[in-house]
């Protein structure tokens, strides 16, 4: 995971020197910002991540817009700490709009960027997380594979978000068969349920 101890501080002076050169809402005291958040989350500290995601994520927006790339990649990622802190509600819709905002820009670019672009693929990824995550295994499951399909067919079997893509598969299809195994609700156990693994 790196050396988040020497990382997050960095981050935190970089982000303090970009603030006072180039002002608060610039694109790169932005993306400083977002890295900082995703430091903070990487470190498990959802606490400081999620309000400074929510922040960067208010003024991309307002700068850069609601389709632009990085404000797309804020969005996602604050979907992501949404996720890892179990507010799914929240999770779930964010990332809705999130792939949909991906599609809907990149569909706009030559068909090769459409739908098979490596930001959709990844948004549709996590989307399939979320509703795996409060067991929608129907939708996960046909998410996980459409999107293995298409990971195989643009990154190619063994590039590591087709790895991930295929381990999610798997352990979706698992919790389904662990499911119909039971006659209960509550049949799924605890590893059974087990998140599957999310991209960047």
């Amino acid at each position: 995971m790196g050396d988040l101890g020497r990382a997050i501080p960095l981050y935190e002076a970089t982000l303090s020197q970009r603030e006072q050169v180039l002002g608060d809402t610039h694109p790169d005291t932005l993306a400083t910002r977002n890295n900082l958040a995703h430091a903070y989350k990487s470190a498990g500290d959802l606490g400081r991540a999620i309000p400074l995601y929510e922040a960067t994520l208010t003024q991309s927006e307002q700068v850069l817009g609601d389709t632009h790339p990085n404000t797309l990649a804020t969005r996602n990622n604050l979907a992501l700490a949404y996720y890892a802190a179990g507010d799914l509600g929240r999770a779930i819709t964010l990332f809705e709009a999130t792939l949909a905002q991906y599609e809907q820009v990149l569909g706009q670019y030559e068909q090769v960027l459409g739908d098979t672009h490596p930001n959709t693929l990844n948004s549709r990824n996590h989307l399939a997380l979320a509703y795996y995550a409060v067991g929608d295994l129907g939708r996960a499951i046909t998410l996980f594979e459409a999107t293995l399909a298409q990971y195989e067919q643009v990154l190619g079997d063994t590039h590591p978000h087709t790895l991930t893509g295929r381990n999610n598969l798997a352990h979706a299809r698992l919790a389904t068969q662990a499911v119909q195994q039971t006659s209960t609700a509550t049949s799924a156990t605890d590893h059974d349920r087990q998140p599957p693994s999310g991209t960047k």
